[in-house]
């Protein structure tokens, strides 16, 4: 399947692989079409390198040895096929916290409201949906957070008895930011992600993930599916981890592609995410959605997530949110979408390449059973620490 990762020509791309015979995942890059494997001692893990004072620079030069071909590695990490005596992709964050930012985009606020409404329902969400429209309209791609037309909107909901947790971070002055999953546990390119046997109304949410140091500086950023779980969220707000936090459940990649003078922050604000899904049933949904509608700035998460208030030595990976919430119907009329077992979701952007996944039970999904511990011991045997 060449080409599948979508990978731009140009950039300095930072990710992780793992290889026969070495027990410790190694730091590639990209160079020319080949993925090349930079692990050192001065750089044993990515989050070393992200702590770096210009990290694009230390990977472009490198010392390094090619570990195989771009495509032939992509191919070979999908999770359908895999050959044990090829190289695979892993998630390319190791050490740092992964967090994600919730109802960023103004615009998808009120699927929010309504999957909260709804009680988890699909069937019921259709109705409360047209009577939200037209109580306050579609359009709120300009609502400012904390503005008092935002304020304005919030009072309109209020009245009707549509008040919920997801207005105050919507609309208000505080941004959402959760525990997506525990450092090393995200999965990458070509893995399966995981939904639990007990939810029947989930999606996938294409979002680009942000990559910041320990001292809160943004070097890279990458692709991400913060798989959700919408009857899970929507029973209660409280059952967040539930829904959000499962094996599998988090997937970013293919690799963080790193800031120079050619990639910045204001590149992400004009990113546009594409979102494919196809299922063994013929089935096929397709979206978008544009960064530039984001209501919250990417530097102001992070500064909601880390600072004087809260610390991350290891650094952070930081979901974004998404506007894209499919409400397409798959099969019986006005209960909207839902993932099916073996669907193949690709997440993709200009700048970034392609996240391809597939979709499984979380307890059908490898386990997660390399963690911190056993990196550091595999490291320190490998001389590397």
């Amino acid at each position: 399947m060449p080409n599948a990762m979508r990978l731009p020509a140009a950039g300095v791309f930072l990710g992780r692989a793992q290889i026969a015979g070495i027990a410790h995942p190694l730091v590639v890059t990209v160079r020319g079409g080949a993925i090349v494997d930079i692990t050192s001692r001065h750089a044993p893990t990515v989050s070393d390198i992200c702590e770096m004072s210009d990290p694009a620079s230390y990977v472009r030069s490198a010392a390094g040895k090619t570990i195989g071909g771009l495509d032939d590695i992509a191919t070979n990490s999908l999770a359908a096929a895999r050959d044990a005596s090829v190289p695979v992709l892993l998630s390319p964050a190791d050490l740092q916290a992964v967090k994600a930012s919730g109802v960023t985009f103004v615009v998808s606020l009120l699927e929010r409201v309504i999957e909260e409404q709804a009680r988890g329902s699909a069937e019921k969400a259709a109705a409360i949906r047209n009577d939200i429209a037209e109580l306050i309209g579609h359009d709120l791609s300009k609502l400012k957070p904390g503005s008092p037309e935002a304020m304005q909107i919030k009072a309109k909901l209020v009245e009707r008895g549509a008040w919920s947790q997801y207005l105050e971070v919507g609309i208000g002055p505080d941004a959402e930011i959760f525990t997506k999953c525990q450092p090393m546990s995200s999965v990458g390119f070509g893995a399966d992600v995981g939904l639990l046997p007990v939810s029947t109304w989930n999606n996938p949410e294409p979002e680009i993930a942000l990559v910041a140091s320990s001292a809160g500086r943004i070097v890279g950023a990458t692709l991400g599916n913060d798989v959700n779980l919408r009857d899970v969220e929507g029973r209660s707000a409280l059952l967040l981890g539930k829904a959000k936090d499962n094996n599998a459940s988090a997937s970013l990649g293919p690799f963080i592609r790193l800031f120079d003078g050619e990639f910045t922050v204001d590149d992400i604000k004009k990113a546009d995410v594409h979102l494919s899904v196809e299922g063994e049933d013929g089935y096929r949904l397709e979206g978008s959605s544009s960064m530039a509608e984001i209501s919250r700035s990417p530097k102001d998460l992070i500064a909601a997530a880390m600072g004087p208030h809260h610390q991350y030595p290891d650094g952070i990976v930081l979901y974004l949110g998404t506007m894209f919430v499919p409400s397409k119907d798959r099969g019986v009329p006005g209960q909207g979408f839902t993932h099916h077992i073996g669907d193949v979701v690709t997440i993709s952007s200009e700048k970034f390449g392609a996240l391809v996944n597939r979709v499984r039970l979380s307890p059908d999904c490898p386990p997660w059973d390399y963690g911190v511990r056993a990196l550091m011991r595999d490291l320190a045997a490998a001389g590397l620490l």
